[in-house]
């Protein structure tokens, strides 16, 4: 499912515009973004955790010399699946 068909489900389902939903899912978007940016978790009970993790540096390879690389360390975005969420999809 893409934005768009999220969008029109949940405008389908609620009676609220597609423009009115459309706003406040770009607006969830933008506020987990930027609590992430800050370092912050955010939580939803139940559904899961979005969160940053520290990934080290690493030496890799470059697939078409074989030449080894340095990775340099960076943070990345992560997501941990609640325990109803995990129930949900079994």
């Amino acid at each position: 499912m893409n934005k768009n068909e999220l969008v029109t489900n949940i405008s389908e389902k609620s009676g609220l515009t597609k423009k009115d939903v459309e706003t406040v899912v770009n607006g969830l978007v933008d506020e987990i973004t930027g609590a992430l940016k800050e370092g912050q978790k955010v939580q939803f009970v139940g559904f899961g955790t979005f969160e940053t993790r520290e990934r080290s540096s690493r030496t890799g390879r470059n697939p078409q010399t074989g030449e080894e690389i340095n990775i340099p360390a960076s943070t990345v975005p992560a997501f941990r699946p609640g325990n109803k969420l995990k129930e949900a999809v079994k």
